[in-house]
């Protein structure tokens, strides 16, 4: 059993840095990407925009779940 809270304990650090990393780095490409296409195409830039914004909010629940799954175990009735 207490392999299981060694493992826990090291994992959900690892697991939430990851998943920061990763929700950064996606909205970083989604933001370029948006700002790209709207200095070629200034007058599409509501589309562009919206498009973004619902892309970083996809993106950052997925951060958001990472961070709340910490608190799971808690629930489960891993000590």
């Amino acid at each position: 059993m207490e392999s299981i809270s060694v493992a826990i304990g090291l994992g959900y650090p690892i697991g939430l840095g990851l998943a920061g990393l990763g929700a950064g780095i996606g909205i970083g490409i989604a933001v370029s990407g948006a700002l790209g296409a709207m200095g070629r195409q200034p007058e599409m830039h509501g589309k562009f925009q919206t498009t973004m914004l619902i892309g970083c909010a996809f993106i950052e629940a997925l951060a958001i779940y990472a961070f709340i799954s910490i608190f799971l175990p808690g629930f489960a009735g891993y000590k």
